[in-house]
């Protein structure tokens, strides 16, 4: 996947949303990995479980911090990369597609609208001061 097709969430997940399939891929931005450098862990959900949006589905831990994950969306989760315990580089080697997190059967929302464009989160990232 492009970057320019997917939304991302103020806390710098991605998410691709299939309308046909109501599935919502989720993972982290490229701009978050880089800021966490070298991966030590990630914990994610298990299949089946609900997630409210912007409610915290994991952590990723790095040598230098241990950030939460959040939902950028409610609904059930109906996958999560199992590689990913055993191959952290897959998130970085490939953020927007070998890299994602977990797959989230979602319930259409109006939260959707606080979504942002890659433009508009590459925005965001700058007034951070990145």
């Amino acid at each position: 996947m492009r970057p320019e097709d997917l939304k991302f969430s103020k806390t710098h997940e991605w998410v691709h949303l299939d309308g046909t399939t109501q599935t919502a891929t989720v993972g982290i931005s490229a701009f978050a990995l880089e800021a966490l450098t070298d991966l030590v862990y990630v914990e994610l959900p298990k299949v089946g479980t609900k997630l409210k949006l912007g409610s915290p589905f994991g952590e990723i831990e790095s040598v230098k911090a241990v950030s939460d994950l959040y939902s950028p969306v409610d609904g059930e989760v109906t996958a999560v990369h199992a590689e990913l315990s055993d191959h952290l580089d897959l998130l970085k080697s490939d953020p927007y597609g070998e890299g994602w997190l977990l797959k989230i059967t979602y319930v259409e929302s109006q939260h959707f609208a606080g979504l942002m464009s890659y433009d508009e989160y590459r925005k965001q990232c700058a007034e951070e001061g990145h």
